[in-house]
């Protein structure tokens, strides 16, 4: 069983995530050769406040 994990910042709607978590199934069942029913999918979202990037809070970029 599959499992994919994105971290992105907050902001985008629940028909973005639907196409995101569709695409990456398909993907990961076509190139890996498991069904679609077998891969899971976890979007976690981090406010900028909480992320970090060089040593600087992304929301202070």
């Amino acid at each position: 069983m599959p499992m994919i994990t994105v971290d992105m910042f907050p902001g985008r709607t629940d028909e973005q995530k639907r196409a995101l978590v569709r695409e990456l199934t398909d993907a990961i069942a076509r190139t890996c050769d498991v069904k679609p029913e077998g891969v899971w999918v976890v979007i976690r979202e981090t406010e900028s406040t909480n992320w970090a990037i060089g040593g600087q809070l992304v929301s202070d970029r």
